[in-house]
């Protein structure tokens, strides 16, 4: 998906740059003939069905146009904001840790349970602090 997103994302910046080199007066009547056929589209399709590529798109350029102007969009602005708010997500989002208390080895459960059989006067916290001298933290609440 990412090569398929940066070859989109290259293709649309091309067509952008491609564009600001056109004269001006062919610009306008294109921009005229895009507008008119959004407004076609728009009364055809109730709800467009956008990929995330599309989402991408969409609220990367909603940050280069001023918000006022954001009416020329086909979704509402609290939808980019929430898409842009996605987009940062993603980018800083870390793999979050199991909730839980981390596996206990088969070594060491086997190990709590041979020195619990043999010191039957022993408390779960001597056995832990046992377990902590040679090297194995065992945490228990």
């Amino acid at each position: 998906m990412s090569t398929s997103l940066l070859y989109l994302l290259l293709r649309h910046i091309l067509q952008m740059l491609s564009q600001l080199a056109r004269d001006g007066g062919a610009k306008d009547v294109e921009i005229l003939v895009l507008r008119h056929q959004v407004a076609v589209l728009r009364r055809q399709v109730a709800r467009p069905d956008l990929e995330p590529a599309d989402r991408v798109v969409l609220a990367v350029l909603s940050r280069l146009l001023p918000r006022p102007r954001w009416s020329v969009f086909f979704v509402t602005p609290a939808t980019l904001l929430r898409w842009h708010r996605e987009l940062v997500a993603r980018r800083w989002t870390y793999p979050h840790a199991r909730p839980g208390r981390p596996p206990v080895d088969k070594q060491v459960r086997e190990l709590v349970l041979r020195l619990a059989a043999k010191n039957p006067s022993w408390g779960h916290r001597r056995i832990q602090g046992e377990l902590a001298g040679l090297g194995y933290p065992v945490t228990w609440l």
